[in-house]
């Protein structure tokens, strides 16, 4: 499969500066929803880079360094009290936002992961599984993954109870019991299922 059509159907109608959007952490029941913004150089060549669900740890972090090495990256976070005041669709746009508003240079053409638009005045394609159709998606995914990764390993040295360095938020058996017997943190979202009995 071509994971650069979209970026090349992009740049044949004119467009320079196609950024890929993807996030992380939609799901987990404590931290935050973290988004990333990635344009690849011309003739980017990533071997590797795919859907970060897709990659070992240890392959993303390689990764993660190499995008950051070569490409221009924005990241967005949006924490758990404001996913609990609007919602996580919301805040996930809006950790979106931030990414884009974050890259050192302004896109002219957006490929978003998902059959989303956002509320910005840049051309955009909302593209369904977009973080294994599209290179700079998947690199955004990676980049997203790591950073939301990396903070949840600091988390963990500040509530070393929940064990977020292992499950990174997610509501895994181990987690669930852990807010059971210490009840929820600064960082856990209250709006969330499983977070308030």
């Amino acid at each position: 499969m071509d994971m650069q059509c979209f970026e090349r159907q992009a740049h044949s109608r004119g467009f320079r500066l196609v950024a890929g959007i993807d996030e992380a952490g939609r799901g987990p029941l404590a931290g935050p929803v973290v988004a990333a913004a990635v344009i690849l150089p011309p003739r980017a060549d990533f071997p590797g880079v795919t859907d970060s669900k897709l990659l070992p740890g240890k392959k993303r972090e390689e990764l993660y360094r190499t995008i950051l090495d070569q490409a221009d990256v924005g990241i967005g976070w949006v924490e758990a009290p404001e996913i609990d005041r609007t919602n996580i669709l919301r805040a996930s746009f809006q950790a979106m936002i931030l990414a884009v508003e974050n890259l050192p240079r302004t896109p002219d053409f957006l490929l978003i992961d998902g059959p989303y638009r956002l509320p910005l005045s840049i051309v955009q394609e909302g593209i369904p599984h977009g973080d294994r159709r599209s290179l700079s998606i998947a690199a955004a995914s990676i980049v997203a993954k790591v950073s939301r990764d990396r903070k949840m390993n600091e988390y963990h040295q500040a509530y070393p109870v929940y064990g977020f360095d292992r499950h990174k938020g997610y509501g895994t058996r181990e987690h669930l019991e852990a807010i059971r017997l210490h009840g929820p943190c600064p960082l856990h979202r209250r709006s969330f299922r499983g977070v308030l009995s």
